[in-house]
């Protein structure tokens, strides 16, 4: 028999688990957040997608040399709002010519959390903001579970700015030349925690080639210039979750794992 939640994390929580098929009381939430679960990940098969078309423009150097100009364009920016037209001017990254938005960010500037997911699909291309498709709803349930909110106290962004075709991964080259922006981001936000959402951007912040199901729920660390070194925790991907329902409880322990550190961190 469930019960009602005064708790507005628990409450938010309790939406997260009505939405993916379950109902359960506040003991039930608690009990599932140390529940064992067996299931390991698996990434969905990758679509196969044609190779981004390169401008004329972009045709003109190399990703190296595009990260370059990247990272001198990025140092040069003071505000979000100038970061926010430098990379909208950019023309470095080939994804670029396909999408219909460039995708920046979304919440408060300043904020002491940033999530960092991995790019635009079809709704925040169109849209325009990171997170606001069924992965981005969800994402902003679990955030809430653990009061933090993007319109109060969370800055999102991604490691990549243009919807890939077919919503593939985005490559290395095209991750290489959004580098320099990202982190001008992070230096600029100055934030006390940053939550990597799935393991494109936690592999590409961290310089891993470890798996999330290895990286997320420990506490990394960030060195980047201008903000010095920040913890970093690794969350499942929300768009996982849809797929995986199953793997709730992982995420749970994830999110009290972060609720604790932010505390240690005020």
């Amino acid at each position: 028999m469930s019960q009602t939640v005064d708790d507005p994390a628990l409450a938010s929580l309790t939406l997260w688990w009505r939405d993916m098929g379950i109902v359960a009381d506040e003991a039930h939430i608690r009990a599932h957040g140390t529940a064992r679960t067996v299931a390991s990940e698996t990434q969905a098969p990758p679509r196969k997608a044609p190779p981004a078309r390169m401008s004329r423009k972009a045709r003109q150097r190399t990703p190296a040399e595009w990260s370059q100009v990247a990272g001198a364009t990025a140092a040069a920016c003071k505000t979000h709002g100038e970061l926010v037209d430098a990379i909208t001017a950019f023309d470095g990254c080939p994804l670029k010519e396909a999408a219909t938005k460039t995708v920046v960010f979304d919440g408060v500037q300043g904020a002491p959390v940033m999530v960092i997911g991995e790019g635009p699909g079809r709704d925040e291309d169109l849209a325009g903001l990171p997170f606001v498709g069924r992965a981005g709803k969800l994402l902003d349930k679990m955030l809430a579970s653990i009061d933090i909110d993007r319109t109060r106290n969370a800055l999102i962004t991604n490691v990549n700015y243009w919807r890939p075709p077919r919503n593939r991964n985005p490559e290395a080259d095209e991750l290489q030349v959004c580098a320099p922006f990202v982190h001008r981001m992070i230096a600029l936000n100055r934030p006390k925690l940053i939550i990597a959402a799935g393991a494109v951007p936690a592999k590409a912040l961290l310089g891993s080639s470890s798996g999330i199901m290895k990286l997320r729920g420990t506490q990394q660390s960030l060195e980047v210039t201008g903000a010095g070194t920040i913890p970093l925790m690794p969350i499942l991907h929300p768009a996982y979750l849809l797929r995986r329902p199953e793997e709730k409880a992982r995420a749970w322990r994830d999110l009290l794992t972060i609720e604790n550190l932010l505390q240690s961190l005020t």
